[in-house]
């Protein structure tokens, strides 16, 4: 009998397979989707508040996963790489991630981590940087993303943004929450961003 973990990887996995971009499709076919599950604790974050929004917002091919999601959001293991600390209790509160498969997700993969980051209304996610390269695919519009030297610019529900190995990077939601797929690939699948633009521009 199915499990909530797997119909998730299954949602996933369908909405990157609608994705028309060669670069996804080469790193889906390149991902062995007959993945070990592990069991995992539950944890819950402030920033889950914003999932019934982001269902309404979630494109229409989006919808099914962001959904999915948001009704079973209780059932699933959220996580935090930064503190108050590094950005501040508004940023915490108001942000968070849920690997799907990758060295500690709900499905054991050790060659690419995949997910999904969420950040609430009028979050700035700072410059930083990491080894890993990354292909983010908001499922949400509306919030501006920056690469590198370049200026903020709104991306759309669906556009396919790839962030180099150490490239620096910066997003700002503004009156509505984002979420975005993610996936990394090539370096260390847990690592902490490196903050501030010390990385390649």
């Amino acid at each position: 009998m199915p499990t909530i973990f797997n119909e998730l990887l299954d949602r996933f996995h369908a909405y990157l397979a609608g994705i028309d971009s060669d670069l996804v499709t080469d790193e889906v076919a390149r991902i062995g989707w007959d993945m070990q599950a592990r069991a995992l604790e539950t944890r819950p974050l402030g920033c889950l508040g914003h999932l019934d929004r982001i269902a309404e917002l979630a494109a229409t091919d989006a919808k099914p996963l962001a959904q999915f999601v948001a009704d079973n959001r209780g059932a699933l293991r959220w996580g935090q790489t930064y503190t108050a600390d590094d950005f501040g209790q508004g940023f915490v509160d108001n942000y968070g991630w849920l690997e799907v498969f990758g060295t500690r997700g709900h499905f054991v993969n050790d060659e690419v981590a995949a997910g999904l980051l969420i950040l609430g209304p009028d979050i700035v996610y700072p410059d930083h940087h990491h080894i890993a390269e990354e292909i983010y695919i908001p499922l949400t519009g509306g919030t501006e993303w920056r690469m590198g030297e370049g200026g903020f610019h709104v991306r759309d529900a669906g556009e396919v943004i790839h962030h180099a190995s150490n490239v620096n990077h910066a997003m700002r939601t503004g009156k509505e929450a984002l979420m975005a797929l993610y996936l990394w690939r090539g370096g260390p699948l847990a690592q902490k961003s490196t903050i501030g633009s010390g990385g390649r521009n």
